[in-house]
């Protein structure tokens, strides 16, 4: 396991400036700082603004200051294509982090490819890096992996029949296309597959539906605010079966939303949900530490897995850049698809010319929501 020399340091304040030399190397962004997804990209906009501000503090990366040229998409996947474009073409950045969403990643990756850098999304769906494509990676868990850490847990429990709701986004349809998928290898049966609109504020059809067919568990494919609806509705009709929710619902928004009903609800997650309650030797547990220390000083808020997010693809660009020694497209690249035991907030990564993620279903902690706080349940 390896922590990369500036994430130790990132996650401090320091005092002086070191002074870079050279043009400034940039990083660009499109995130959804507002509209529907504001939940990731906000915190995700305090992450990259914050830790490049200290990076440059400490004298930046191979002897250069850091640029970030940053993009509100609103949650709509035409304007990150737009903001691709201009990142691109007029700011020509070297490298970009973005796409808090698998729609807005989705419909960039034709204008990244055309443009030739690299590309880190901060979105869930594994439609991202599955089939791989040279140019994109991701940090953050896939829906598919979310999956399976729950199908391990409900299969551990004799758990055998499982009712299905999701929403209709990209990350919601491409989680249900999974479990779909991967409840054949587990000897799982799904009695039940509803699903809800975008736009929908109550759940109590798809729950009544549900509760006719009597599953032994419920799993949840979606995030933001529908997450915590649901669970409201689930509290009210079928507390008695267990509720299931992917990585889309790990953040205090989600237990803050439900006002009491996230209770009981098994979410997967990340350490830094956790961080406190890790063993002193876990891989993970200083990076998340350091990690949380510095968010809470500098924002007076408990950064949420979201933030982790951005925190991660920023770790993994610039451990890339240092040891590629340049920013060179092809160099960098390569060095990000090096990306080998790297210690982060989502798990250690290690990628490879066929995974761009680098991250197994190991790296996941599924949770249980009590007495208002994510309690660690299983690895």
């Amino acid at each position: 396991m390896r922590t990369a020399a500036f994430a130790a340091t990132m996650a401090f304040t320091v005092s002086g400036t070191a002074f870079a030399q050279g043009e400034p190397i940039k990083i660009g962004s499109f995130l959804a700082v507002t509209g529907q997804g504001a939940f990731l990209g906000d915190p995700s906009k305090k992450v990259l603004e914050h830790f490049i501000e200290e990076k440059n503090a400490m004298g930046g990366v191979l002897g250069r200051q850091i640029e970030l040229v940053l993009y509100d998409s609103r949650t709509d996947a035409k304007e990150a294509v737009n903001f691709v474009r201009r990142l691109t073409t007029q700011d020509k950045v070297d490298v970009i982090i973005g796409g808090n969403t698998t729609g807005e990643t989705m419909a960039v990756i034709p204008f990244i490819e055309q443009a030739g850098i690299p590309f880190v999304s901060l979105g869930g769906g594994s439609v991202i890096i599955d089939p791989v494509k040279p140019l994109v990676f991701k940090t953050v868990h896939t829906d598919r992996i979310s999956v399976q850490s729950i199908l391990d847990h409900a299969k551990s429990l004799g758990q055998s029949k499982v009712a299905v709701l999701s929403g209709s986004g990209g990350f919601d349809q491409s989680c249900r296309t999974n479990l779909l998928d991967l409840v054949q290898d587990y000897g799982i049966e799904i009695l039940a597959d509803e699903q809800h609109g975008s736009g929908d504020t109550d759940m109590t059809a798809q729950m009544t539906n549900i509760r006719r067919v009597a599953p032994d568990l419920i799993i949840y494919c979606g995030f933001g605010a529908p997450s915590s609806i649901v669970a409201k509705n689930h509290k009210q009709l079928i507390a008695d079966i267990p509720l299931y929710m992917t990585v889309g619902a790990a953040s205090r928004d989600f237990i803050n939303g439900a006002d009491g009903a996230a209770e009981g609800v098994f979410v997967t997650g990340s350490a830094v949900m956790v961080a406190e309650m890790l063993a002193d030797d876990d891989p993970q547990a200083a990076v998340s530490q350091a990690f949380i220390t510095s968010y809470r000083a500098a924002f007076g808020e408990e950064p949420s897995s979201f933030a982790g997010h951005a925190y991660d693809a920023l770790l993994v660009v610039l451990d890339a850049i240092e040891r590629a020694g340049s920013v060179d497209p092809e160099a960098l690249r390569s060095a990000i698809e090096g990306t080998d035991e790297l210690a982060g907030i989502n798990g250690i990564y290690k990628m490879n010319a066929t995974d761009h993620m680098g991250l197994g279903p190991q790296s996941l902690i599924l949770t249980k929501v009590e007495n208002g706080r994510f309690i660690p349940v299983g690895r």
